[in-house]
């Protein structure tokens, strides 16, 4: 206790500075989940898709970021086991954030899309298992993490394999495909405004408290009311705009007109998915932050759950729009481009799976990183044109960076645990 009175002050500047750098690594990788597929299918610039993100993944991050947030990161260990040491937990939180937000540094410099969750999950980990005890990590969490790198990007390419297969059948493989684009498109639009509905209901605006009750018997059903309406709207909307498309004969390219269209579609995918990430992977930055705040604030006392201050979320905001204007290009590019060959209907067939693939998952339960996520389903799409079409050094080098996320992220805590430990005891 003395010690969190004498160095209160100091602990917070700490947790700010180590939670903004988290949340640059999050902008700095995560966000190819939402433009990766954009840029690689040309449907939007590197600077345009910067430019969208910018705005739609500090608004999701801002506004839907959270009033509460759980201060012990998805119950991953026993805050009770530090309750007689609760300076532990802090110099835990501030390892946590800053070996996770070290590791997404050394990964968005080489280009490898990681889970920022995996990273953060993996540091505190790792700090709990070596600088507490075995015995306080809640092993069958870190389990059900481990099965979701199967899990997640299985899913997710399979349905964009099945979405890509069907744009191939009904539009792109007939006599007519611009008649049946504007035939089949507005379909099509309607799953996307259902899926990303469905997506920010469940896995963003959740962290705002949003009660969407209309007597269904679960959130999950209110949810599906409410997108399936949105994906009315949208897909009326979309046959508007159809109609004032014209097909422009192209010798070199008989699917241009097709393709213009789907890269509409694109954008709207790109921000919607954009607001989701930022609503949900702020997380990861500001709960540990808000449990160092929260720790110190009480004088020591640690609390399961904390009211979430706004210039918190404003920390881990700005972190992320940070992170992607300065870095995000490099992991843009890698998933955009290096994978496989992405145009707007392969693209979009991607990003839908991916979209689908989170609302799945968010329904059941199920733990899945949106980078493995989205991973997973751009190599659906590549599979659906032949294991020739896929990059196979770069997904080799993907799943490696996977694979040593958690441990990285685990050894790296451990050495600033022991690092703040001896810094502060004196």
């Amino acid at each position: 206790m003395e010690i969190i009175a004498q160095y209160g002050g100091v602990f917070i500047v700490l947790a700010c500075l180590f939670g903004f750098f988290m949340a640059w690594g999050i902008g700095a990788n995560d966000v190819a989940n939402a433009m990766g597929t954009s840029v690689g299918s040309r449907a939007l610039t590197i600077s345009q898709a910067i430019g969208v993100a910018v705005v739609f993944e500090f608004l999701g991050a801002y506004l839907a970021g959270g009033e509460v947030t759980a201060t012990i990161r998805q119950g991953i260990i026993d805050a009770q086991v530090m309750a007689d040491h609760p300076e532990l937990m802090i110099y835990g939180m501030l390892s946590a954030l800053l070996a996770a937000g070290t590791w997404l540094l050394i990964a968005s410099f080489n280009g490898w899309p990681v889970s920022t969750t995996h990273s953060i999950v993996g540091s505190i980990v790792g700090f709990a298992a070596v600088g507490i005890s075995v015995d306080a990590i809640y092993w069958s969490k870190v389990g059900g993490i481990v099965a979701s790198w199967v899990t997640s990007p299985v899913l997710a390419g399979t349905i964009s394999f099945g979405l890509f297969m069907s744009v191939k059948h009904l539009i792109l493989d007939t006599d007519d495909p611009f008649g049946r684009a504007k035939r089949f498109i507005p379909v099509y639009m309607w799953m996307v405004g259902f899926m990303i509905s469905m997506v920010t209901l469940l896995k963003g605006l959740k962290h705002i408290g949003l009660d969407l009750d209309l007597g269904l018997g679960s959130r999950f059903a209110n949810a599906l009311l409410f997108s399936a309406v949105i994906g009315l709207l949208v897909a009326g909307f979309g046959a508007l705009l159809l109609r004032r498309v014209k097909e422009v004969p192209d010798k070199m390219n008989r699917f241009g007109s097709v393709e213009r269209v789907f890269a509409i579609l694109m954008i709207f995918t790109a921000c919607s998915m954009a607001f989701a990430h930022g609503s949900n992977d702020v997380a990861n930055a500001v709960g540990p932050l808000a449990a160092v705040v929260s720790t110190v604030r009480s004088g020591g006392a640690i609390a399961a759950t904390a009211a979430m201050p706004w210039w918190i979320l404003l920390v881990g905001g700005l972190g992320i729009v940070a992170g992607l204007a300065t870095y995000g290009w490099r992991v843009i590019v890698t998933v955009g481009r290096k994978i496989t060959e992405l145009t707007p209907s392969r693209g979009f067939a991607a990003e839908l799976g991916a979209a689908g693939t989170v609302v799945v998952a968010s329904a059941t339960g199920l733990p899945i990183s949106t980078t493995h996520t989205l991973v997973g389903a751009v190599l659906g799409v590549g599979f659906a044109r032949g294991i020739g079409a896929l990059n196979l050094r770069t997904v080799g080098q993907i799943f490696v960076s996977w694979i040593i996320t958690l441990p990285a992220g685990a050894g790296l805590a451990i050495v600033f645990f022991f690092i703040f430990k001896t810094a502060f005891s004196f």
